[in-house]
């Protein structure tokens, strides 16, 4: 991975058929005040401008047979050519292709593409891109989930607002996202506010109680109720990297006896 030079903003470089989707939603909300406000920035590149037939031809069907077209590899390599050179870094950037195939996005691997300069995300349509400009560009395939999509732009969304949340001055006070889900390994606790009693159904108690150091106990125990009910796999993770800990084993216990009430 690469570092940001000091004072650069984090940059996003999108290869993509259809230009016009970004920024789409990272051009909203915080994201989108961030990118005006120059914390990062974005280039789109349209692949098909690095066609060179008078069709602007992208892509061919599969050789050996099959349905759908690949992507030519001629043209999204002299596309990726072209972003990699229109960048001052000396080193290069993380080369990301989003893909169904590819290691799944999680919180750590987001917030080793936030301590990057950037990245660029080369976006697949069709039945995909030439496997030779995988390999050719050491391109790290990405998953954001085990379902199909009809191309990589949607996921490119998810990665960038993924990161950039998490590039400073984004966000503000850096302790909000320090809590959320997966931060600590675990699902984030619930969440409540007014009115305190709504539909019969009422806050707990020590949420209103002014103790913090109950509250934050309340919040912990919680977020591993959650996950354990409803991220076993999660759960395992965590137990595992906590199982030489006495004190897990009594919250443990103290959660098993929460959900019995419930």
């Amino acid at each position: 991975m690469t570092s940001p030079s000091f004072g650069d903003p984090w940059t996003a470089d999108i290869l993509t058929l259809f230009p016009d989707m970004f920024p789409g939603t990272m051009g909203h909300s915080l994201a989108g005040r961030a990118l005006k406000d120059g914390l990062w920035a974005l280039n789109v590149y349209n692949i098909r401008d690095f066609s060179k037939d008078k069709h602007n031809t992208v892509d061919n069907p599969p050789l050996g047979g099959g349905h759908g077209m690949v992507m030519r590899p001629d043209v999204t390599a002299a596309a990726l050519d072209h972003a990699l050179s229109s960048r001052e870094q000396v080193v290069r950037p993380p080369l990301i292709y989003p893909s169904p195939r590819g290691r799944f996005l999680d919180q750590a691997y987001v917030k080793e593409l936030s301590q990057t300069s950037g990245v660029v995300i080369l976006c697949g349509r069709y039945e995909g891109i030439d496997q030779r400009v995988i390999d050719r560009y050491q391109l790290t395939e990405v998953s954001i989930g085990d379902y199909i999509l009809s191309g990589g732009e949607q996921a490119a969304m998810v990665i960038l607002d993924s990161v950039i949340r998490l590039l400073p001055g984004v966000m503000g006070k850096q302790i909000g996202h320090q809590q959320e889900s997966f931060e600590a390994g675990l699902l984030e606790h619930d969440h409540y506010t007014q009115p305190r009693h709504w539909q019969d159904m009422n806050v707990p108690e020590v949420l209103s109680s002014g103790h913090h150091q109950q509250i934050e106990a309340w919040r912990r125990q919680n977020a591993e109720m959650r996950t354990r009910l409803q991220r076993p796999d999660l759960w395992d993770r965590y137990t595992e990297q906590h199982s030489g800990q006495n004190a897990l084993k009594k919250r443990v216990k103290s959660i098993d006896k929460e959900r019995d009430n419930n």
